[in-house]
């Protein structure tokens, strides 16, 4: 599939997608969802990607929201559908059982904010800027703002700042847990692909296995999670890496994982 709304870069073990119209502030239009869930589809399948990262083009912004011409044309029965497919795009991503890492350079609101949110670390870059909008609109957030915000910043701050539309800068969004780090933008695309290859200098089996019982304690009572995390503890356990990675500490060298 040829995309026009997005880009894909893989580098030798990670991918990298940015969000490819720029003139729009790179808004969420239908067409970027079908090529974002295209190219999701692509990267569950492939076993080479150990992690990805999430970004937009320009200087301007990670993505400004929902392309409001488009959404404008809504009724009850296509404003449904418009939400749910956003919304089952963005859980493909936030379930896959890879570090997804968002390098937000510039506005993330509305939809762009929710996109990130979706992401299970965000970084950010100084200029930046989060807010979940809507209520200016007459409408509320439709792909999952409602529910991350209030996992991620607890309920009352994701109350206020979706009620209100109020938005907030790089280091407010720190402040709240929003964002793991703020970087200068010219520095963030660098600092995000450092902080990738450490990720992929540990045991990727293990990261993989890790970021799967993490996304599951959303969707799990606490005790099913705990035995969904024994279940894999012990799957690791059969790994080459746990091997490599336990007799490297014992001999006091560094491991040298294979991803077997």
């Amino acid at each position: 599939m040829d995309y026009s709304t997005i880009l894909f870069e893989k580098c030798k073990d990670y991918g990298i997608i940015t969000l490819n119209r720029p003139d729009k502030l790179n808004a969420l239009n239908n067409q970027l969802f079908v090529e974002l869930d295209h190219l999701l589809h692509q990267i569950e399948l492939d076993e080479t990607i150990k992690a990805l990262i999430l970004t937009g083009s320009g200087e301007k912004a990670f993505a400004a929201g929902a392309d409001i011409k488009e959404l404008h044309q809504s009724d009850n029965r296509s404003g449904k559908q418009f939400s749910e497919f956003g919304s089952n795009v963005m859980l493909r991503l936030e379930m896959l059982n890879i570090p997804v890492i968002a390098a937000v350079n510039g506005f993330a609101l509305g939809g762009g904010c929710e996109l990130a949110l979706s992401c299970h670390i965000r970084f950010a870059s100084e200029n930046a800027k989060f807010g979940q909008p809507e209520v200016n609109l007459g409408i509320i957030p439709g792909y999952g703002g409602t529910q991350r915000l209030a996992k991620l910043i607890g309920k009352a701050k994701a109350m206020e700042l979706i009620l209100t539309g109020n938005i907030i800068n790089a280091e407010e969004a720190y402040r709240t847990g929003l964002v793991n780090a703020i970087y200068p933008l010219n520095e963030l695309m660098q600092k995000t692909m450092d902080f990738v290859q450490l990720i992929l200098s540990k045991g990727t089996i293990a990261v993989s296995a890790a970021v799967d019982c993490i996304n599951k304690s959303d969707i799990l009572s606490h005790r099913e999670g705990l035995v969904y995390e024994s279940s894999k503890f012990g799957e690791v356990c059969g790994t080459e890496d746990f091997k490599e990675g336990t007799s490297a500490f014992i001999e006091k060298r560094k491991a040298e994982f294979k991803g077997k």
